[in-house]
């Protein structure tokens, strides 16, 4: 609990440790920026319980499809030892040979949704031969959350969410960082409205004038706004701060901090 709040963190990033140092600083290289966690289960545990996050949702990215298998193993097995504390989420590879196995795969493992980057894995959201995944995940019920938006890039820009969104409507699409890093105006004209559209606050804050992403949050509408640090890159504690002094009334930041959350993930 933070001031009251129950939380929950549904942005997360976990790695095994021999190889969780190299993946959270690839992570802060994308960013430009230095993160705060290790990236690690153990280390995830330790923040949550000292910032008060009751329950986390955790991902990892597939850079290349022979990854996507043990990734999605690794983020089962933690889940399923976690005592109830975490909600996992799988990862898929849009070179992949066998997108309907892979997603099968995450199915049987009781994982709750599938987690993509376009930018670091280096497709186009909207192109083509990725609607074949959006297609099966759509049918399977699975919940996408997708870094979306990027200055730098056009790999998940804006009037790519909207193509996926007008094209797979039954879609549950969570765009991470406001629905648009980086461009969080473009990103909320365009996409605020879409029934199946939901976003989450993280890795937002720290680059922007953090004032502006009040009247973003109720252009989404409250109801559309998950809490996140995508962990290891920010405290818990200096983000929850931050979101609470939007200024939301109590039952918005009740949803925002756990009941959208429970209610698209089913925890």
């Amino acid at each position: 609990m933070y001031k009251g709040y129950q939380v929950i963190d549904a942005h997360c990033h976990i790695y095994p440790e021999k190889i969780a140092a190299k993946a959270a600083g690839a992570t802060d290289d994308f960013y430009g920026v230095k993160g705060y966690g290790k990236g690690t289960v153990k280390d995830l545990k330790k923040v949550c319980k000292r910032d008060g996050v009751d329950h986390a949702i955790v991902q990892s990215v597939a850079t290349t499809p022979h990854q996507v298998k043990s990734i999605n193993e690794f983020i089962a097995g933690e889940v399923e030892e976690s005592d109830g504390f975490l909600t996992g989420l799988g990862t898929l590879h849009p070179d992949s040979e066998d997108i309907l196995g892979d997603i099968e795969h995450i199915v049987e493992l009781g994982l709750k949704g599938v987690k993509l980057h376009p930018d670091i894995q280096r497709f186009q959201l909207d192109g083509k031969k990725i609607f074949k995944m959006y297609e099966i995940c759509e049918e399977k019920d699975l919940t996408m959350l997708v870094h979306t938006g990027d200055y730098r890039y056009d790999f998940s820009n804006p009037d790519r969410v909207v193509n996926v969104l007008k094209n797979f409507p039954r879609l549950t699409f969570i765009g991470a960082h406001f629905g648009g890093w980086s461009v969080w105006e473009e990103a909320v004209e365009k996409l605020a409205g879409f029934p199946n559209f939901y976003v989450d606050c993280s890795s937002s804050f720290e680059f922007s004038d953090h004032s502006d992403f009040r009247e973003i949050t109720m252009k989404y509408g409250t109801d559309r706004v998950l809490f996140g640090t995508d962990y290891p890159m920010w405290r818990a504690k200096d983000e929850l701060k931050k979101f609470l002094k939007l200024g939301f009334s109590k039952e918005d930041n009740e949803k925002i901090l756990s009941e959208n959350a429970k209610k698209l993930f089913g925890i």
